[in-house]
């Protein structure tokens, strides 16, 4: 147990700031590079590393269980968890609509993004140019991003700023 308590609760610590930055990002769709993957993968290292920090301070773990509040957070987590299998209503299989939606302008090409934003074609192709972004009317916006939703971010933002 001594060994462990010298890596188990920076190694918590650590992963827990990579889950707490990745998860934001991909909550605001901000997520680029192996962000997600990284979110994904690491939330095992996280797991290990609160599983070893609970093994290590057990006793003051069972210790909070006796208190009627810790009781109380823990089983409204559970219910929060157990509720998060119920399917939301209109979200359709695919989950949030905001998703659905950035990987539908993933899927299209500039010029439908562009009329999207109200504006004429050769408009929209300029303010795109004067941004720094090389595109053609029937560019697939996934090869004009990249597959990046930060750059796609970008180009949404140029393209619907007033």
């Amino acid at each position: 147990m001594t060994q462990m308590r010298k890596w188990a609760t920076p190694l918590t610590m650590g992963v827990f700031l990579l889950m707490a930055v990745t998860g934001i990002l991909m909550f605001f769709h901000l997520d680029m590079g192996l962000n997600k993957a990284a979110h994904e993968w690491l939330g095992w290292v996280m797991v290990a590393g609160v599983g070893a920090h609970l093994a290590v301070n057990a006793r003051a773990f069972l210790s909070h269980l006796r208190k009627p509040l810790a009781r109380g957070i823990m089983g409204a987590m559970v219910a929060v968890l157990a509720l998060s299998f119920v399917p939301m209503a209109g979200a359709g299989a695919g989950g949030s609509p905001v998703s659905a939606v950035m990987q539908a302008v993933e899927r299209a090409d500039v010029g439908t993004v562009i009329a999207l934003s109200g504006q004429e074609e050769a408009a929209g192709l300029a303010r795109l140019a004067e941004a720094g972004f090389v595109a053609e009317a029937g560019m697939p916006m996934q090869v004009l991003t990249g597959g990046d939703r930060g750059v796609q971010a970008q180009v949404i933002g140029v393209l619907f700023a007033e």
